[in-house]
């Protein structure tokens, strides 16, 4: 097996939001992310791309489209997720601050990992989880 390269991201996230414009700006103020790109028409973004160091993700509104279609929000489903995304940051406990002043829901309170790394869980203002950590996958040699 050869070694991945730290570079872009080839596996870009992408989530909906229905107040996309709000959550971007959330995105930005909390987790640090840049605006790449930002389409819309007012309150509805049809698409924006999110970079953060080599990683980004991609968002729009909640809308009727056949995309839209494919997709649930976490509280038409109880509350749950069926895929989460994780967060490379250099200072969880910085996030972990700037999250909670933000109102996001803590899932799992910060701590050290076993495996090495610091981390927490939370749900951003409309539900979805993000795993916010200090452990780098990309820097761990494969054993």
């Amino acid at each position: 097996m050869s070694n991945v390269s730290a570079g872009p991201s080839t596996i870009i996230p992408c989530l909906r939001y229905r107040k996309a414009p709000a959550a971007i700006d959330w995105l930005c103020q909390v987790f640090g992310f840049q605006k790449q790109a930002v389409y819309g028409d007012g309150e509805i973004v049809h698409h924006a791309q999110l970079t953060l160091g080599g990683g980004m993700v991609m968002l729009g509104s909640v809308i009727e489209s056949e995309w839209g279609k494919l997709m649930k929000q976490p509280d038409e489903i109880g509350g749950f997720e069926t895929q989460a995304v994780s967060l490379v940051v250099s200072d969880a406990d910085a996030v972990y601050q700037r999250a909670t002043q933000a109102g996001a829901a803590i899932v799992i309170d910060i701590r050290d990992e076993s495996y090495g790394g610091r981390s927490f869980t939370c749900r951003d203002l409309e539900g979805h989880v993000w795993n916010v950590g200090t452990y780098n996958p990309w820097k761990v040699s494969a054993g």
